[in-house]
């Protein structure tokens, strides 16, 4: 209880569930999962959950199978004051969910370039693609 003026005076709670006057509710932190949101598989027709296929058409998955490929990757850089964009032409070595790795057959440089970066791929042969990963067959 308070007092104000000599008088006792009660003090209000809040309803529960909200925070009193100066607390700061606590949030959750998101999972490390690389995903901010949490998804089940939607049912089918038939009311039960499709099983969640193995892999799916991300640009990583696609690149790994074009693995050992000359490819020119086109990537764009904001914040540069200059030359935002460049052209990187190299053998793809390897490929991650955030990465991808090329080395240059003329110079022996390896590049590790951030995916995020990334504004599109061109190959001069015929790009490998499995419509099992959710594309159009070819």
């Amino acid at each position: 209880m308070a007092q104000q003026n000599g008088a006792p005076r009660q003090q209000q709670q809040p309803p529960s569930g909200y925070p009193q006057q100066g607390q700061i509710p606590q949030m959750s932190q998101m999972p490390p999962s690389g995903s901010p949101f949490q998804t089940s598989p939607a049912p089918n027709a038939g009311g039960s959950a499709s099983p969640p296929t193995e892999q799916q058409s991300y640009i990583e998955n696609i690149l790994r199978l074009n693995k050992g490929k000359l490819a020119s990757v086109f990537m764009t850089f904001e914040g540069a004051k200059e030359n935002n964009t460049k052209l990187f032409k190299g053998i793809i070595e390897a490929a991650g969910r955030d990465h991808l790795i090329l080395s240059d057959p003329q110079t022996g440089m390896r590049y590790l370039l951030p995916l995020i970066y990334l504004d599109y791929v061109s190959f001069d042969e015929e790009i490998e693609y499995a419509p099992e990963f959710g594309g159009l067959p070819r």
